[in-house]
């Protein structure tokens, strides 16, 4: 059956792609000169690109694994079917290394190359846009000054319209706005700082905010939680929905090293994001976690003690076989506790150093609304951040029907949050 939001939507789409495409043949896009010779560079400002890049964490969409840096190729996933990113090193036939400050600022800003084509938003110029003058240019000497490389950007898989370009004119229209960051003045210097970062260069609204039916962030639902390559990303803040409330040491201790010993370890796209903050500017970092915290209700210290309590008596016993003392409500719970016991208990147990897991009751995993991403630790693992080398999770074999069976039992056990639906299906539907 076909809703009403779904009309709305599809007329929307078809309403835009005709904008886009009568725009693009009446407006075309100009060429910006290509430049002969690479402008020089003052060191600091190399060196302060180098700072930002990792607070964008350019290299995670740049750069394939084992690959040279910054040459491109990596596949994003998206709902209308796989974008690869470009070369953005120096190199003047494949790269950026014809593009002047102009080009590339345009690129950054209005999503647009040099030669003028439209560029699709997984490279997320909506963030980019927000970039104050001195740090793009600090962007672009950093960026010019890598080793060149050669290579041919990858052709797109991408399903009609969205494979058509000038749709992209369209998308742009109804949410690319000409965005200035403005201070606020309830916070101080160093939380809007942080703000300041995290709205552009840092992009976290691009995962951490659900988006519509055209991909696009939801702006009004900014933080709100979202999804990345496959992964549930929390929402942050206000709207987090972690049993411990996070601190201001809570985050500058995630962000920096992938972990915290309240709310446990990054995974997914968000190691990448951490393994590059572990070695940018300290001073970046530390405000991004401000204004986190800023944003974040505050928890008294009792009520955090008495939530960790319970959290910690939730635990498995550390001794080796012993079996968690509790009624269990029906045989799919026995099941998926007997699984448990054999699969997981060895490390997920009552923690006697500060080296274990965290408690599995504290984590978003866990207490997310869908199962996706205990399915993806289980089926995948945990390879660790930089900052947490030691705390590696091997993938762990379970046939698709034990994956539900231990998700509806961790479920139960660990969360006071509604039970997980159609368990069998997802593990199905998500290999």
């Amino acid at each position: 059956m076909i809703t009403a939001y779904r009309i709305v939507g599809y007329f929307l789409i078809v309403t835009t792609l005709f904008t886009g495409v009568f725009v693009a043949l009446i407006f075309s896009n100009t060429e910006i000169e290509p430049i002969q010779t690479t402008p020089k560079f003052a060191p600091e400002s190399i060196e302060r690109g180098e700072m930002l890049a990792k607070i964008g964490s350019c290299s995670a969409c740049h750069t394939v694994e084992n690959g040279l840096d910054f040459a491109g190729g990596v596949g994003l996933p998206t709902p209308f079917g796989v974008i690869f990113s470009t070369n953005i090193t120096p190199d003047p036939e494949t790269g950026i290394g014809t593009w002047s400050f102009q080009a590339f600022d345009r690129a950054m800003r209005r999503g647009l190359d040099r030669e003028g084509r439209h560029l699709y938003p997984a490279f997320p110029y909506d963030f980019f846009s927000k970039t104050t003058e001195l740090d793009m240019q600090d962007l672009y000497a950093y960026f010019m000054t890598r080793k060149p490389v050669k290579k041919t950007a990858e052709k797109n898989d991408l399903v009609f319209p969205f494979s058509y370009r000038p749709f992209l004119l369209g998308w742009k229209t109804l949410f690319l706005k000409d965005q200035l960051f403005y201070p606020d003045p309830n916070l101080s210097e160093t939380e809007n700082h942080g703000a300041y970062l995290a709205s552009s260069l840092g992009h976290c609204g691009a995962c951490h905010s659900p988006r519509n039916i055209f991909g696009a962030v939801i702006s009004k639902k900014s933080l709100q939680g979202g999804t990345a390559e496959g992964w549930d990303a929390p929402a942050l803040g206000t709207f987090s929905n972690a049993k411990i409330k996070w601190r201001e040491d809570d985050y500058a201790n995630y962000l920096f090293d992938g972990w915290s010993e309240q709310h446990g370890i990054a995974a997914g796209s968000m190691t990448p994001v951490t393994d590059h903050l572990y070695d940018a500017d300290e001073d970046d970092v530390y405000a991004i976690s401000a204004w986190l915290a800023a944003l974040t209700p505050k928890q008294s210290d009792l009520d955090r003690e008495f939530l960790i309590a319970s959290a910690n008596a939730l635990d498995w016993p550390n001794s080796s076989g012993i079996v968690f003392d509790e009624e269990l409500p029906n045989k799919k719970i026995e099941a998926g506790r007997d699984l448990f016991l054999q699969k997981c208990s060895k490390c997920h147990k009552q923690r006697v150093s500060n080296t274990q897991p965290v408690s599995l009751a504290l984590t978003f995993t866990v207490n997310a609304e869908t199962p996706q991403n205990l399915y993806n630790v289980i089926k995948k693992g945990i390879q660790p951040p930089v900052g947490s080398m030691n705390r590696k999770m091997e993938p762990i074999d379970l046939k698709e029907e034990e994956f539900s069976l231990v998700a509806a039992y961790v479920r139960w056990h660990f969360s006071d949050e509604k039970e997980w639906k159609e368990l069998s299906n997802f593990s199905g539907q998500h290999k």
